[in-house]
């Protein structure tokens, strides 16, 4: 096992919100070829503009804004090429073209969103989707912005993605910057501080040509930010879920040390996929055991190898993916995406629903009193409950057993190592026995 200051959702890389800023590997997985993985489509109906970003009411908190399309007539607003608008879906209708990857040949279908503004000027841009791609299929997702005197990006490739690696590869492509933006893993980020006012987003949907695969999106998910960098944040009160602790398993990504290194070895690795099939139990959407029957007999939560191998991006080399992970929960749950929150107290609203929460935060020694590891550049939790007091009650998956998963985390100290370094980023994983909570800028 690593030491603790490698205990992480993933290598040292990224912007503040990730690891503060440190490089980066930029290793390229051998035979990339098929390496692909799915995304996101926006376009706002006419009549729905996007809801107002919540204002920051504390130094340290991110601006948010998050825009969905999971209706039919929010979907009919974009442009369609050899796919359509049914059901709440885009889906492959014929070929609008075709693409070589990887030695195979596609048939290309596509969505494109109208320009979408914000109505913040963002600096960084996470889409998450709700995707179905059967046989040899998959979907491509890209994205373009638009500055406040009108520059146009170029497209960027946020990922390809599939829901299974029998075909295709999933995986994220690369800086691909840009005099605008870049790409770094999932996150789209703008080069210059003043950031973008506009975004559009193209979808693309591939599959083998001379089969009848359909794949399918129906729902895309598209968060933008203004991300401050570093400081502290005030402690918020405590809100509508004082002494309110979900009933979550919980799994320790630990236990996997040494699992599968062409999914990342497990351990210290695999917080992500840990904290996605934590929530998932809750929901008791876990898949079923045909479905990892591949894992053999006496790995322990056999559901996390699982999870582990379907979110592996193979260009990044990790489980780390935030859309890979909500991607590969959506189906499972019914309801997946990529998210910011401003304060606990927004978290709080999610618990009191039955939503867990899953966080991603970053500290140094002595900064969270309890957590299983001294420190960490990226780490994911599931956020639980809270204690009468507001104190935030978790499933850490950094525990080394099941026993030491569940803490309780002083509600000051991890409002700091999560707002201020990742921005408040979650994912919100729910059924339709869970609905959200009335809107807020963040869902």
């Amino acid at each position: 096992m690593l030491p603790p200051t490698a205990a992480r959702r993933r290598p040292p890389h990224r912007s503040q919100h990730r690891s503060q800023g440190r490089p980066r590997p930029a290793s390229l997985a051998a035979g990339l070829g098929l390496a692909l993985a799915t995304s996101v489509l926006a376009a706002l109906p006419a009549a729905a503009a996007p809801a107002a970003p919540a204002a920051a009411a504390r130094a340290g908190e991110s601006r948010v804004d998050l825009a969905r399309w999971d209706s039919t007539r929010q979907l009919a607003t974009g442009a369609v090429r050899g796919a359509k608008v049914k059901r709440g879906k885009v889906v492959f209708a014929a070929r609008g073209g075709a693409r070589r990857l990887g030695g195979t040949t596609y048939d290309v279908a596509s969505w494109t969103s109208r320009w979408t503004a914000p109505g913040l000027d963002f600096t960084q841009l996470i889409a998450s989707w709700e995707a179905r791609t059967p046989g040899n299929s998959l979907v491509e997702i890209k994205v373009r912005g638009r500055d406040a005197a009108g520059k146009r990006s170029s497209w960027d490739v946020l990922g390809r993605w599939a829901e299974n690696d029998q075909h295709v590869r999933s995986t994220s492509l690369g800086a691909q910057a840009d005099d605008l933006a870049r790409v770094d893993v999932d996150t789209w980020s703008a080069a210059a501080p003043a950031g973008l006012r506009s975004y559009q987003v193209r979808v693309a949907l591939l599959r083998q040509t001379r089969t009848r695969a359909v794949p399918s999106v129906d729902a895309v998910h598209v968060m933008t930010s203004r991300v401050p960098k570093g400081g502290t944040v005030a402690t918020s009160a405590p809100g509508v879920a004082r002494g309110t602790v979900l009933d979550v398993p919980r799994f320790s990504q630990m236990t996997h040390t040494g699992h599968y290194p062409r999914w990342g070895g497990g351990g210290q690795a695999w917080c992500s996929p840990t904290s996605t099939s934590m929530v998932l139990g809750h929901y008791g959407a876990l898949p079923r055991r045909k479905a990892y029957s591949w894992v053999p007999a006496g790995h322990p939560d056999p559901v996390v190898d699982h999870a582990a191998r379907r979110t592996y991006d193979h260009r990044y080399r990790g489980t780390g993916n935030w859309a890979f992970n909500t991607a590969y929960a959506a189906p499972r749950a019914g309801n997946a995406f990529v998210t910011r929150l401003t304060s606990l107290r927004e978290a709080e609203q999610l618990i009191a629903a039955g939503i867990p929460v899953v966080a991603s935060v970053s500290f140094r020694a002595g900064q969270l009193t309890g957590a299983p590891i001294s420190s960490t550049a990226g780490h994911l939790l599931v956020i639980v409950g809270f204690t009468a007091d507001g104190d935030v009650v978790v499933n850490d998956p950094a525990a080394r057993t099941r026993a030491g998963v569940r803490r309780t985390y002083d509600r000051g100290q991890f409002e700091n190592v999560w707002l201020p370094t990742s921005g408040g980023l979650a994912y919100v994983i729910h059924d339709a026995e869970h609905p959200l909570p009335p809107s807020s800028g963040s869902w």
